[in-house]
């Protein structure tokens, strides 16, 4: 299957035939709670990205529809040549170890993102309680985009180098346990800022296993809910089991109790793995 950059998603007619086949309505309204459960290959740095996807948040984000909304920031703006930009933060956001989010972290983890190679930009200071202005050294009317790359994350104090057992996040899962390429588990942050309208999961849990076949079967013995499998074998009869994007030209495959977005982001097997924050268990 053809990798396109998350900005290229799935028509939502494609959607619609996957959740049609699924069962669920296209209409249906996601419902909290439940245990999502997966299983993940060791390469594509699968577990790594669902970690990064589910514990923190970037500036921005792109919607699962293909929209760029923001996510800690709520709005940003450029002067006509789209070198000095005013980035505001949301007021009401705070790590998982109950510190606030304030500017001077926002900075901080811009400017470690800067040293690390990730961004490019000539400066950046604070502007009020809850607003940044960056400076470019050119243009780039593409900023908030970038912003929502997946390792633009933003932690303490810049923090962002950590490794991801040790870093601290705003997402809206709290990491409970990680073995660093074997398991995950997470559980959803109470009143977090996206709450309604993302993480609808009170968990989510991921393990390992090299083996595809193991993999399916794992899913088809009911052990996991998802499974990310190259080929459908065994599992093409199976009519409690739904597969992405097509039994012929699969990624992955996953019970029918699963409920997804109307679109669903191709970069990776697991949508950039915001699939911690947009995905519900239907029944």
């Amino acid at each position: 299957m053809k990798r396109l950059d998350r900005r290229a998603l799935f028509s939502s007619g494609a959607a619609a035939a996957l959740l049609a086949a699924s069962g669920v309505s296209l209409d249906a309204a996601p419902r909290p709670g439940g245990r999502l459960r997966l299983a993940l290959p060791r390469e594509d740095d699968s577990l790594n990205r669902l970690v990064r996807g589910a514990v923190f948040d970037t500036l921005t984000e792109v919607a699962a529809n293909g929209s760029l909304q923001g996510e800690l920031a709520t709005k940003w703006g450029a002067d006509t040549h789209a070198r000095t930009w005013r980035i505001e933060l949301r007021p009401d956001v705070t790590f998982h170890d109950g510190r606030p989010l304030t500017v001077r972290d926002v900075i901080a983890s811009l400017n470690t993102h800067k040293e690390l190679g990730r961004l490019s930009f000539d400066t950046v200071w604070v502007d009020g309680a809850h607003r940044i202005v960056l400076e470019l050294k050119q243009g780039n009317p593409g900023l908030p985009f970038l912003f929502a790359g997946p390792d633009l994350i933003i932690c303490p104090d810049g923090q962002v180098d950590l490794p991801l057992d040790q870093a601290v996040g705003t997402g809206c899962y709290r990491t409970e346990r990680l073995q660093s390429g074997r398991h995950y588990l997470g559980r959803k942050v109470a009143h977090h800022y996206k709450a309604g309208r993302a993480g609808w999961l009170d968990s989510i849990e991921a393990l390992v296993i090299p083996d595809a076949a193991v993999r399916a079967e794992a899913l088809r013995d009911g052990f996991v809910d998802v499974a990310v499998v190259p080929r459908p074998d065994d599992l093409r009869d199976r009519d409690d089991l739904i597969f992405h994007p097509s039994v012929s030209d699969m990624v992955f495959a996953a019970q029918k109790t699963i409920g997804m977005p109307r679109a669903i982001g191709t970069h990776g097997p697991l949508d950039d793995a915001r699939l911690a924050e947009r995905w519900w268990l239907a029944v």
